[in-house]
């Protein structure tokens, strides 16, 4: 991991005002994922895709809309987005918003796995739980018959740490949230991966990728942290898997700004590791584990990069056309420059410990 800074690595496009144009008008959204299949593959829905993203209010402030998220529906077909509204029913919860997660597809019936954020009835908290539900695929794409949503799994804090803040702020809150399906193709044992903290780390920048493994009787059970960045990262975002050529590729998310300061710093990215099994010993892809950043001249244009099994890159547009300005003390300007919509899809080339952009237009459906 020391080489983070000083390797060369693949960079997106520079975002324009066209890319940035907002999808659905007075709503930003953001973390996006697609319905897939148990090989994380993109279902094919009403001859498209069906995906799910985080979406808010605008307020005019993109900080706010982390305390306003709800997941909402978009079908895309031949590059073109149909709004199909939110995700889950208006109803009364235990917690107050709804974080990212992934969501399958197997005999007609979506399931749903989110991280519900805070507490209801306490606003701004920053606690985090994992839950589920299961609906009925409609041939439109739309999602009904929702069961009674249920906790995933409980964190014990045995291995990770209990993320109940009340204050807080992004980027240096304790995680327990995005979690990310996947079937292992060896044997087709179910997992749940999810972004954590260590429990009884050696520094506060204890970012680990954690793993949960489908029991016998329906359930998860937790499981040690598959990987983690003690000392390095307070962050690995979005965790999840892709599986490719008998190999498994571990790939998260992470801002500059979570790293650890005394120790080597990346840029905000996709990063990733490879093993030759889901418990082996995983080796960082391109020697640091940088898969892709944003170009230097825009550092902060995208984010939350989410790969699917065909390799397709998504991210949403975070703050662009900056030109080096600092969102520093500058509401306005961060409210200016915010996105807050898809951004333009990439897709990877993965070669055994390699991984990078390739530069030919990304199928989107």
């Amino acid at each position: 991991m020391s080489r983070i800074a000083e390797q060369s690595f693949d960079t997106v496009n520079v975002v324009n005002g066209h890319d940035a144009t907002p999808l659905l008008p007075g709503i930003v959204l953001w973390d996006m994922w697609p319905i897939q299949c148990p090989d994380g593959s993109i279902a094919d829905i009403a001859g498209g895709a069906v995906w799910m993203a985080l979406a808010a209010p605008d307020r005019s402030d993109p900080a706010l809309r982390h305390f306003e998220a709800r997941i909402r529906l978009l079908h895309l077909k031949e590059g073109q987005w149909r709004d199909l509204g939110w995700a889950l029913p208006d109803t009364d919860y235990a917690f107050e918003r709804e974080w990212a997660g992934t969501a399958l597809l197997k005999n007609g019936i979506v399931s749903l796995f989110f991280t519900a954020a805070g507490v209801a009835g306490n606003p701004g908290g920053y606690q985090q739980r994992l839950f589920e539900t299961h609906g009925t695929l409609q041939a439109d794409g739309q999602i009904s018959n929702w069961s009674p949503l249920q906790e995933s799994v409980a964190n014990n804090g045995l291995h990770y740490h209990i993320a109940d803040q009340q204050e807080g702020e992004p980027g240096k809150i304790k995680a327990f949230r995005d979690p990310a399906y996947f079937c292992d193709p060896a044997d087709g044992q179910e997992y749940l991966l999810f972004t954590g903290s260590l429990a009884g780390p050696a520094s506060e920048y204890n970012g680990a990728i954690g793993i949960a493994r489908r029991s016998d009787n329906g359930g998860w059970e937790l499981l040690p942290p598959l990987l983690h960045a003690d000392g390095v990262n307070n962050e690995l975002e979005r965790a999840h898997m892709v599986s490719k050529d008998g190999l498994y590729y571990i790939f998260w998310v992470t801002q500059a700004g979570t790293f650890n300061p005394e120790g080597p710093i990346g840029p905000t990215g996709l990063y990733g590791m490879v093993s030759d099994s889901l418990f082996g010993d995983y080796e960082p892809l391109n020697g640091s584990g940088l898969v892709l950043a944003n170009p230097p001249e825009e550092p902060m244009q995208s984010y939350s990069w989410h790969v699917t099994a065909e390799l397709l890159v998504s991210s949403f547009v975070d703050h662009w056309g900056l030109k080096g300005r600092s969102l520093a003390n500058n509401p306005q300007l961060a409210a200016e420059s915010f996105g807050g919509t898809p951004a333009p899809f990439v897709t990877l080339m993965l070669d055994g410990n390699r991984a990078g952009l390739r530069r030919e237009l990304a199928h989107v459906g």
